[in-house]
């Protein structure tokens, strides 16, 4: 393993339906195609990263990238964004205009579930072992794929700062689920208002919004110009509205099944998962592999410690790579 370089890699883009709801997909490699069980050409193994909320793929971008290259570019690194949270391209509807309906309520916590798994069984061999790498409520999402589907060759789940309990109780939940269950339809006419903007105005009030940070990676403030959009931010606090009613009790069932496979990180400064979440599962798992950061990562490392988080990750897996 080597640390990730600063060489440009290979990086492929593609907006594409899944489960009828426009979705982002950023592929690192020269791999644009793990469909075809008959390839001999396949790799052994996809690493996937499952987002946090607003799960846009563009946030993951130097993450992928840096993960890829500390994987001394043996293995492909997908982001896949989650239904709707994307602004798609000119000629792309948020929704595919078909009479068939794939699943219902998509942009909701049920449907990001299926819209994964959906994702997988289209675009995925199941021959390919999977390490799948997820982040806030994507930890969430990754326990229900596992829980749902059993057959996944699920080599590694690596869950950062997971929210997977007591969302509402959090310091943060208490403070937000007000909002994002009563209040979020105020938040719309302020954002369509601002969608009407100058690309480089918005990237200027992004800048504003994150001025606080010393360093802070140029990829998640071009994503976070996508947000100026009604129809991607309706998505995003639906979903987060979801977040707070269900997001309640710890699924230690799926847990319990998969802990060989699991490695949590607890942030220890986490409004939305505190230590106290980190004390507890450690108490009911003593011999899970459940780390505590002691870096002072962010929740949202994307913003700033994405190369950082990478190489933690390359240097967790070794032992399981040399395996393979």
């Amino acid at each position: 393993m080597r640390s990730a370089s600063e060489e440009p890699v290979p990086l492929h883009e593609e907006f594409i339906y899944c489960c009828g709801a426009a979705t982002h997909v950023l592929k690192c490699g020269p791999w644009k195609d793990l469909s075809k069980d008959e390839s001999k050409n396949l790799p052994r193994l996809l690493f996937m990263i499952i987002p946090g909320n607003p799960g846009l793929a563009g946030y993951y971008r130097t993450f992928i990238q840096a993960l890829y290259c500390g994987l001394n570019q043996q293995y492909p690194v997908w982001v896949v964004s989650h239904a709707g949270h994307c602004k798609p391209p000119s000629g792309m509807e948020m929704i595919e205009d078909t009479d068939i309906k794939e699943l219902e309520d998509v942009f909701g916590l049920n449907g990001q579930v299926e819209h994964k798994l959906n994702f997988l069984k289209k675009n995925v061999s199941k021959d390919i072992k999977l390490v799948l790498i997820a982040h806030s409520i994507g930890c969430y999402i990754t326990l229900e794929m596992m829980k749902r589907a059993s057959e996944l060759q699920v080599l590694r789940s690596v869950l950062l700062f997971p929210t997977i309990e007591r969302m509402a109780q959090s310091p943060q939940g208490k403070l937000m689920t007000p909002l994002l269950c009563k209040l979020r339809y105020v938040l719309y006419m302020p954002v369509y208002l601002l969608s009407f903007l100058p690309e480089g105005v918005k990237a200027s009030l992004v800048r504003f919004a994150l001025r606080g940070m010393k360093t802070c990676d140029e990829s998640s403030i071009t994503t976070s110009v996508n947000l100026f959009s009604v129809d991607c931010i309706a998505n995003i606090l639906y979903m987060a509205s979801q977040e707070m009613m269900k997001v309640v009790e710890r699924d230690s069932t799926t847990i319990k099944q998969n802990l060989k496979k699991l490695i949590f990180y607890y942030g220890t400064g986490d409004s939305w998962c505190p230590q106290q979440y980190y004390d507890e599962i450690k108490m009911d798992f003593p011999d899970g592999d459940i780390r505590l950061c002691e870096k002072g990562l962010r929740h949202a490392f994307v913003l700033d410690a994405s190369k950082e988080m990478a190489a933690m990750i390359t240097d967790w897996l070794q032992d399981d790579l040399t395996k393979l």
